[in-house]
């Protein structure tokens, strides 16, 4: 499915890309916007993930320069079945993570130095295993292809105002595919990125929270990261890639709006409460509670 959603959103992406292209520069301009396209889509596809974690100054950590999370990372990859992804740290003071990749073998977790600061060893157990349930549902391709594209469409925007539009033999100036260009674009572009991370969001909070087996200390992380009004300098120079965050990094942001890249953290809270009155519920009755199975690791 994830594939097939990968596949509609570069296919319209290329059909924005031309349309905007034959508005400012007629025919030429089309072609000139598909052979853009077609670069944008082959480097989203192989180096999108470099990109973004490059973007938010990202380094590379392991067990001997950040042992714990690097251990933390490790033990819950191997209870949910996935390969170890590689595991970065962001220096910001705003709490907040992601994942990224292309697929389970070139998967990448991010988190920053406030999140590391902020959380117990549990709740950022719960964040690692969010944004390692998304890896595993394959979210992380369709949105870090998002995050290139949107980018990139708004890049489209703007030399579209710098530079203007025209169109057929005269030369003359076509301020209607200027101003549709410099505004609708971008509109279109942040539109399809919002619309494909609200839902996954509730599925990668569930799923984290079966890997990880506490519910509870995810909700408690959610509640630390959203409470926390810090700029992340980096997410406001690159607005195009705050769905990717666990949640939405942007100062100012919106809760349930149409706007907003990410579900209301209180209705994401509630609904972990409520998975983890299901599995107290369910335990004493001798039901079937999903989880991944527990092994040793820094949480006993």
């Amino acid at each position: 499915m994830n594939r097939t959603r990968t596949a509609v959103l570069v296919a319209a992406m290329t059909a924005l890309f031309v349309g905007v292209g034959l508005l400012l520069g007629g025919r030429l301009g089309a072609m000139a916007a598909l052979g853009l396209a077609a670069v944008t889509n082959l480097v989203s596809w192989w180096n999108a993930d470099r990109m973004v974690l490059r973007l938010h100054g990202a380094r590379e950590v392991d067990a001997r320069t950040a042992p714990d999370y690097h251990r933390i990372v490790a033990d819950l990859a191997a209870r949910a079945g996935l390969p170890m992804p590689r595991a970065y740290l962001i220096d910001a003071d705003q709490p907040n993570a992601f994942a990224t990749g292309r697929n389970p073998a070139n998967a990448a977790v991010a988190v920053t130095t406030g999140l590391l600061l902020r959380l117990t060893p549990d709740e950022l157990a719960g964040v690692v295993a969010h944004e390692l349930a998304h890896i595993e549902n394959r979210d992380t391709l369709l949105m870090t292809i998002t995050a290139t594209l949107a980018g990139a469409v708004s890049t489209l925007g703007n030399f579209a105002f710098l530079f203007g539009g025209h169109r057929g033999a005269n030369g003359g100036g076509n301020p209607f595919g200027t101003l549709l260009a410099v505004l609708v674009a971008p509109l279109a572009a942040g539109i399809v990125q919002m619309a494909i991370s609200r839902t996954r969001e509730y599925a990668a909070d569930r799923r984290g929270a079966e890997i990880s087996g506490r519910p509870l200390s995810l909700a408690s992380a959610l509640s630390k990261i959203a409470g926390t009004h810090t700029l992340n300098p980096d997410a406001e120079r690159n607005p195009a890639t705050a769905h990717l965050f666990i949640v939405n990094p942007l100062l100012g942001r919106r809760l349930d709006g149409l706007f907003s890249t990410h579900p209301a953290t209180a209705d994401r809270i509630a609904a972990l409460e409520a998975m983890a009155a299901e599995r107290a519920v369910a335990a004493p009755l001798g039901r079937s509670v999903p989880a991944v199975r527990r092994r040793s690791g820094p949480w006993g």
